[in-house]
């Protein structure tokens, strides 16, 4: 699971400076990649972040550092060069500003659509059915037969 997830921040991270990094580029940039998502993970379990298959770790985290990574690699192709490649911190600023902007622009939306959920149907399933597990109530069957076992609750008693 790691190594697949480590492949795939590769490829997230590699799509928004492609068209203007070289070989040698592309190769500091999947390997902090699939750095960056095994630490990602670690970090996202240890503040209880409900993320199984490492979606943050993969798409937010490295699409961030892919985006940024242009304003560091970028080799002068088609007149774009990063901060490694004699072009100063421009290139870099550009790309920290369009990361911090699609950001809010993401989180704006996000909490307008999570209300208008959130009022029309709620954001949560009956207590009962989160217990029992949501493959039950949605497909009607255990996604992991072989993982069940006691549970717990935390904090009660």
């Amino acid at each position: 699971s790691m190594v697949i997830n480590g492949i795939l921040a590769g490829l997230v991270a590699i799509t928004a400076p492609c068209n203007w990094v070289t070989p040698g580029g592309s190769f500091i940039i999947g390997v902090v990649a699939g750095l960056l998502v095994v630490y990602a993970v670690l970090f996202f379990d240890k503040i209880r972040v409900d993320d199984p298959v490492g979606a943050l770790s993969v798409h937010l985290v490295n699409g961030v550092w892919g985006t940024l990574s242009l304003g560091l690699f970028a080799a002068d192709i088609g007149g774009i060069k990063g901060l490694f490649y004699g072009g100063g911190a421009a290139q870099l600023i550009a790309q920290i500003k369009g990361v911090v902007v699609v950001g809010v622009y993401a989180v704006i939306v996000s909490v307008i659509f999570w209300l208008i959920i959130k009022a029309v149907m709620g954001l949560r399933v009956a207590e009962e059915e989160e217990r029992e597990g949501l493959d039950i109530g949605e497909h009607g069957l255990q996604a992991y037969p072989d993982f069940v076992g006691t549970t717990t609750t935390r904090g009660l008693g």
